[in-house]
């Protein structure tokens, strides 16, 4: 507060003049101009606060379930419930989804997604990008699934032929005086991580070159520049949603998916000679949690942020003093919206329906965990499936991608839902047949796969080592025998590898491939109906890896 000086009665003009003089300089202070040289900006003068709620890669979760050790986690209307509360208590929420929709469990990928996109409608999203899995359907299925959607679907970097975006580039919004500009920004890896012929007549541009041409003018007319996007964060600053960051001037925060990734604190990005920081954050998968990034903006800059992961009732396993052990929440339990249960509850009941044929018992658990980045006893036997329905077509060994596996085996009764989790994915088993050199360079191409990537192989039939320090597979046996240049092999693997996908040009280029139309997730039933062994085994020696980052050391980089 501002004292006027005390002055005489006895003088009153000099009083008027001092008063008149002080009101000058005090209005002039409160027009001063913000970053964004704008006046009359509410966040100019003084700090307002900013609630980013995020989720990314749910992947076909819209009601809760089981995730090891526990039950009854995430859901959609647990979510709802938890979203509500943060609404009543802040003024300005802005709720986003970094893709992925698509592909999960039975009761979302028998319905293309409805219930999950029914379940964002009434939670009230207010803008989504489009990640790669949205292109596991048609592009007819995708243009629905926008159609639904009461928010948009956002992605700059995605060209028609003809040059026309396929979706919304960016969407500017208000809340209560603070304007906020959302860009979307998909993986150019999509070009190979998703079905070729979903894909087909569609231009990935680059991400940093779209950003830069676009961010710019979004920076003139808002207080804060959100990048909406499907990266992924990855150790260095040359991929991903860090190379975004580091590489594009001008973006206060990153909300990622495509890596899954679990974070403690925000990934904080500063360009040499740029006094703006670049906050990064990702909310891990299939809405086990969500993200909360509440900003504290002033003058069109963040002058300070605190960020949580809020776990959707997930639970722990903890000992009492007797040494027995007990599930306990993380955090409280949150109660679910009932209204839309009742929306989604359905979708269960008809799944369920489908699903629920018992085909076999295993005593153990066979994790997906490592699928990414090592042999692993589940991978094994999916490839062992293939390779098992195509001995009639002569096949002599089996590849599919690890990043087509998706969920546990657990022990105990096995149905049709459960193999529906492991492999939710359209894709049908496909013959190839391939000359020694195209195999070879088949396996040229696994040399450089990271851990992590969805590439990365399970085999049946064949044996090798992955030598990362000089960049090679070598030891290469088919069928017991070395790799032979001279000979035609046969091998059986899904349809979106033998389309091309995740870089595997050596399946689409042989030219001659026999699709049997049959899902890969139902010949692994039918494998388990007839040979129920198969979900006691152990991995076996198939696949060697020298040198390279561990999978362990890749996620805690990242």
């Amino acid at each position: 507060m501002v004292r006027l000086p005390h002055i005489k009665s006895g003088h009153p003009f000099l009083r008027r003049a001092i008063v008149l003089f002080l009101f000058i300089i005090l209005a002039g202070a409160g027009c001063a101009v913000n970053g964004r040289g704008s006046s009359d900006d509410r966040s100019g003068s003084t700090a307002v606060d900013l609630v980013i709620l995020h989720t990314n890669d749910t992947h076909g979760h819209p009601l809760k379930f089981y995730k090891y050790p526990a039950p009854d986690v995430g859901g959609l209307a647990a979510r709802a419930s938890l979203v509500a509360k943060i609404r009543k208590e802040s003024k300005r929420v802005l709720l986003l989804d970094a893709g992925d929709i698509n592909t999960g469990r039975a009761e979302s990928n028998l319905f293309d997604a409805e219930p999950d996109i029914r379940g964002f409608n009434y939670i009230g999203y207010d803008a989504m990008a489009i990640g790669n899995h949205e292109f596991d359907h048609s592009l007819d299925i995708l243009a629905k699934q926008m159609q639904q959607a009461q928010f948009p679907f956002l992605s700059a970097n995605i060209r028609r032929s003809d040059g026309t975006l396929l979706a919304r580039p960016y969407l500017i919004k208000e809340l209560d005086g603070v304007k906020v500009a959302i860009i979307g920004l998909t993986t150019v890896e999509t070009r190979t991580s998703a079905n070729p012929a979903n894909t087909k007549g569609l231009v990935f541009d680059d991400e940093v070159e779209t950003a830069r041409r676009i961010v710019p003018q979004l920076r003139d007319k808002v207080d804060i520049v959100i990048a909406l996007t499907h990266l992924g964060i990855y150790p260095s600053n040359d991929r991903g949603s860090r190379r975004l960051a580091a590489q594009v001037a001008g973006i206060d925060v990153i909300v990622d998916g495509h890596s899954h990734t679990k974070l403690d604190a925000p990934i904080v990005i500063r360009r040499p000679g740029d006094d703006r920081d670049t906050i990064i954050v990702q909310a891990w998968m299939w809405g086990l949690v969500l993200g909360r990034l509440d900003l504290s903006i002033q003058g069109g800059r963040v002058i300070d942020y605190r960020f949580a992961s809020l776990p959707v009732n997930l639970k722990r396993i903890e000992k009492d003093a007797t040494g027995h052990t007990a599930l306990h929440y993380k955090g409280k339990r949150i109660e679910e919206d009932k209204k839309l249960l009742a929306l989604l509850e359905p979708y269960a009941h008809k799944a369920a329906a489908t699903l629920s044929e018992v085909v076999g018992i295993s005593t153990k658990r066979l994790s997906f965990r490592e699928v990414r980045s090592a042999e692993t006893a589940l991978g094994d036997l999916v490839a062992d499936a293939l390779l098992w329905h195509a001995q009639p077509l002569k096949a002599e060994c089996a590849l599919v991608n690890g990043g087509c596996i998706r969920y546990d085996i657990s022990a105990g009764t096995i149905t049709k839902q459960d193999i529906y989790n492991v492999l939710p994915f359209d894709v049908t088993v496909v013959l190839v047949a391939l000359k020694g050199t195209e195999l070879k360079s088949l396996f040229d191409h696994i040399a450089t796969i990271s851990p992590g990537e969805g590439g990365f192989p399970q085999v049946a039939g064949m044996s090798f080592t992955i030598d990362h320090g000089a960049g090679v597979c070598r030891d290469i046996m088919i069928g017991g025998a070395p790799l032979d240049s001279e000979r035609t092999y046969r091998l059986v693997t899904n349809s979106f590898l033998a389309s091309g996908g995740d870089g595997y040009a050596s399946l689409k280029e042989a030219g001659n491939a026999y699709d049997t139309s049959l899902f890969m997730r139902d010949v692994v039933i039918r494998y388990i109906q007839f040979n129920p062994e198969v979900l006691t085994q152990d991995k076996e020696k198939r696949i060697t890896i020298l040198g390279g980052v561990s999978f362990a050391e890749f996620h805690h980089a990242a």
